[in-house]
């Protein structure tokens, strides 16, 4: 074999094992029994201290996804409804935020990579609130932002499809 034909050999080698090795995240949704009767099929329970989130399905079960909730004194309890839903969003800084982070732009546009909302968002009828996507992926599992519920952007494109305008949200503490 000639050395030019052994260089490209190994080339070919290197990039398909650096392809092997690179990954995508795999979903962190999981089907779970779910016997909590308070809640029809359909609605999303947020549990703020396990930081998961539940779609509830027919037949006690459900599917679990692992999300950041809001920090101490900012993570909300109650019940609200999917008001709208949004792919690639556009995000603004809310006056609370705001007055935190000065220096942030009036408007950080949707699939920018700075944009805190991700993949896509559902807003709830509570508020200043959503469930959103997020590109800081090693906040999920965490009490980290001023009340919405941050999924990983796979999961909140799969949440998304799931459910439609006026679903029901319940969080709980």
């Amino acid at each position: 074999m000639r050395s030019g034909s052994r260089f490209t050999i190994v080339s070919l080698l290197l990039a398909l094992g650096f392809a092997l090795s690179v990954q995508t995240p795999a979903s962190a949704a999981e089907l779970v029994g779910f016997s909590d009767h308070r809640f029809r099929p359909g609605t999303i329970v947020i549990r703020n201290s396990e930081k998961r989130l539940y779609l509830v399905l027919r037949g006690n079960r459900a599917i679990r996804y692992k999300v950041a909730v809001g920090k101490s004194r900012k993570a909300w309890t109650g019940h609200a409804q999917i008001t709208a839903k949004y792919i690639s969003p556009a995000w603004s800084p809310s006056p609370e935020v705001r007055r935190d982070f000065p220096h942030l732009p009036d408007v950080i546009a949707g699939g920018a990579p700075n944009n805190p909302m991700g993949a896509a968002a559902m807003t709830l009828s509570n508020g200043n609130f959503a469930i959103h996507g997020t590109n800081r992926p090693g906040s999920i599992g965490r009490a980290v932002s001023y009340g919405c519920i941050r999924m990983a952007n796979n999961d909140i494109k799969d949440l998304f499809q799931r459910v439609g305008i006026r679903t029901q949200v319940v969080a709980l503490p």
